[in-house]
């Protein structure tokens, strides 16, 4: 068993051994579960502490759902003429980080790959025939992340017409971040949230330790385990090795061909591990691009018959 702790410990975010209980919720959001613990003294608060915690995640579909044909990123889509669209602040969050790692990656994470995903059969349209090369060009040219522009001091996204998002690689993650907010504002600091495989702890578990996650290996393959202590920080997946799930390179608008079949990234939100995931994923082995971002992930590369374990520097660094 490895052990990955966190960073630092935050002396105000750990529980001071009083005799809570920890209460376990859950339901359905963006076609996967979302799930919650929390320590509390008011266990029979939880039906309230649920119905929250799914107004939240409901409010969220209704904003940057691509398969909700009434949302408003699919009216974004839709849009039949050239426009600025003003966007809420959840949606202009995850719009504003989405950009900033698109051009870090050199578009590898690209929230505008809606086209993209759709003839690939990944979409709302449900499966489709694998494409030729010429739809695939066509379907790149339509969409990008470059096409958009973006005015972060108004929160308004440039429509160029024709442009589709795609935020299934950045939603997910901050919807768990949302999550682990109504919770801190329903005065509950000490939780774990999952939303569809990305986790965000906040705090420690009543008896001071902290949440401890494992990271999912994929079936078949041989690895020493890998527990994470999750105080105060996030992690999120991006993977083939699941049923439905999928992989594109934005940049050659095919799937990657360099074996890797898992990425998971620790980060201080669930939103940017999110994202990072996927561009890690797309990129390796050359992440230099993104050593800004000092990204914190292990990777399992496909060699063949062999499956291996890359870590990157700062996620060694985190190894207990």
């Amino acid at each position: 068993m490895r052990i990955v702790l966190p960073p630092r410990i935050d002396p105000n975010a750990v529980a001071n051994g009083d005799p809570a209980a920890v209460v376990t919720l859950g339901g359905e959001t963006m076609g996967t579960m979302w799930r919650v613990l929390y320590a509390t003294r008011d266990v029979p608060g939880a039906q309230g502490v649920a119905e929250a915690v799914q107004g939240r995640l409901d409010d969220l579909v209704a904003q940057m759902s691509h398969w909700a044909p009434d949302s408003m990123l699919s009216r974004f889509n839709c849009s039949a003429r050239a426009s600025w669209c003003r966007l809420p602040p959840d949606f202009a969050a995850v719009i504003d980080t989405g950009l900033r790692v698109a051009a870090l990656s050199d578009g590898a994470f690209d929230p505008a790959i809606g086209h993209l995903v759709d003839l690939w059969g990944h979409g709302p349209k449900g499966p489709q025939p694998a494409p030729n090369a010429a739809a695939i060009e066509q379907a790149r040219a339509k969409g990008g992340w470059r096409r958009l522009r973006w005015d972060r001091a108004s929160a308004r996204l440039w429509q160029p017409v024709g442009v589709a998002l795609d935020l299934s690689g950045i939603a997910k993650g901050y919807a768990a971040d949302a999550v682990a907010d109504v919770l801190a504002e329903l005065g509950f600091r000490h939780c774990l949230v999952e939303v569809g495989g990305e986790l965000v702890g906040r705090g420690t578990r009543p008896d001071g330790d902290p949440w401890w996650v494992d990271l999912e290996t994929p079936p078949g393959v041989d690895l020493p385990a890998m527990r994470v202590a999750l105080h105060q920080m996030a992690v999120a997946g991006s993977g083939t090795y699941r049923k439905g799930e999928h992989g594109l390179d934005p940049r050659t608008g095919r799937p990657p061909t360099n074996g890797v079949i898992a990425v998971h990234v620790l980060a201080e939100t669930a939103m940017l591990a999110d994202a990072l995931a996927t561009a890690v994923a797309v990129l390796f082995p050359d992440l230099s691009s993104l050593a800004p971002m000092r990204v914190a992930a292990r990777i399992l590369v496909r060699r063949g018959d062999v499956v291996e374990e890359v870590l990157t520097e700062p996620l060694q660094r985190l190894l207990g």
